[in-house]
């Protein structure tokens, strides 16, 4: 009875401290349904300071504020364009909306940040070439990127080899895919190159090189803590069923 009080009070306590602060009023629904793990998640990831030097605290409030407020980052945007009308504003908005896997908005929204900006923004150009390539319209997504300027190599670089080789796969270019996907995917932080490979990979039919990859994809993902699996478990899913699908055959 003690504990059904004292949960009933913190959820009041929390409860009005959003309604005070003026906080997205969502955190009431999940207060309420969620009890003592709603007013945990509330404490430590709203009213605690956000500028927390703990990468896993800022993981995980990142993950949570995205389940239970996933528009943030498009309202903030929004805002930010009502305030003032720049490119910068516009695509901060572009980049929320790809976020959400909505292309559309998000081609709309870059197009008008670079028709604000100073007309030589590359890194503008190249996102653009990413939703484009989403939207299927891949031969414009290509001759985007292929009109950036040359990079040294480095992350950017290879995240724009990468984006590359999807499109040439996309198009049918597939000795050309190959290539790029081979010359980047040990470079490229993270899984989802090898994930982007394998998928290529297993449309080609070469299931032996594909198992190769996901079985790195695998053993990379055996080392990493749950925080790390959980920002991309959809794609580590994915792999896991096309793995346990290859080795079955």
């Amino acid at each position: 009875m003690i504990f059904i009080a004292a949960s009933l009070c913190l959820q009041i306590v929390c409860a009005v401290h959003v309604i005070r602060s003026g906080r997205n009023q969502i955190w009431l629904l999940f207060i309420m349904l969620f009890s003592l793990l709603g007013c945990f998640a509330y404490v430590m990831l709203e009213v605690l300071p956000q500028h927390w030097n703990n990468r896993h605290v800022r993981t995980a409030r990142a993950q949570v504020v995205g389940k239970v407020d996933p528009e943030r980052a498009v309202r903030d945007a929004e805002r930010a364009i009502d305030l003032a009308d720049t490119a910068a504003n516009h695509i901060a908005l572009g980049d929320a909306q790809a976020a959400r896997h909505r292309y559309a908005e998000a081609e709309a929204a870059y197009r008008k940040g670079l028709a604000l900006g100073p007309g030589n923004d590359w890194g503008t150009q190249v996102k653009l070439a990413g939703v484009l390539f989403e939207l299927g319209e891949s031969a414009q997504a290509l001759a985007l990127l292929e009109a950036a300027p040359e990079l040294s190599r480095g992350s950017e670089w290879d995240r724009r080899t990468l984006l590359k080789a999807r499109i040439m796969a996309d198009l049918g270019r597939s000795a050309d895919a190959r290539l790029l996907f081979e010359d980047v995917v040990e470079r490229i932080a993270g899984e989802e190159a090898r994930c982007h490979y394998a998928a290529f990979l297993l449309q080609q039919g070469d299931s032996r090189r594909a198992r190769a990859i996901l079985e790195e994809v695998e053993r990379r993902a055996a080392r990493m803590d749950r925080t790390q699996r959980a920002a991309q478990a959809d794609m580590y899913r994915w792999a896991g069923e096309q793995l346990a699908e290859l080795r079955r055959a």
